[in-house]
């Protein structure tokens, strides 16, 4: 799964209005934020190891949107979407990432998926 074209697809929609781009980023980085404050108050302030496990998890989601954000932030230039974009089968890619979205769930999966494709461009390029 392509972590940017993720991005890039939920930031467009179906329709490209361009407040979507601004709600997305917003909510990407609100995920980056809420999810590492939540996950680490719910590790330290105690209470036993259900909560600890919990608040593990609630990082791990945290730093799922971190790719995605910074993604986002990249898209939202002026024509950065567009470009992203051109040639792509709209209405294929919502089909296929609404579903794989919800992979966001998977705690640290997101930031290993980028991993693995910053590595495989290194392999390739070398």
């Amino acid at each position: 799964m392509n972590v940017r074209r993720l991005a890039a697809v939920d930031m467009y929609g179906s329709v490209g209005v361009a407040w979507r781009r601004w709600v997305i980023l917003g909510e990407f980085l609100l995920g980056v934020v809420g999810g590492l404050a939540l996950g680490l108050y719910l590790i330290l302030r105690g209470g036993g190891t259900g909560p600890a496990v919990f608040g593990v998890w609630v990082l791990g989601l945290g730093l799922n949107y971190l790719p995605l954000a910074g993604h986002a932030l990249t898209l939202v230039a002026p024509g950065a979407l567009e470009r992203e974009l051109a040639g792509v089968d709209l209405p294929a890619a919502l089909r296929y990432y609404s579903v794989r979205q919800f992979w966001v769930v998977v705690p640290l999966l997101f930031p290993a998926l980028e991993l693995a494709r910053w590595l495989k461009g290194i392999r390739s390029s070398t």
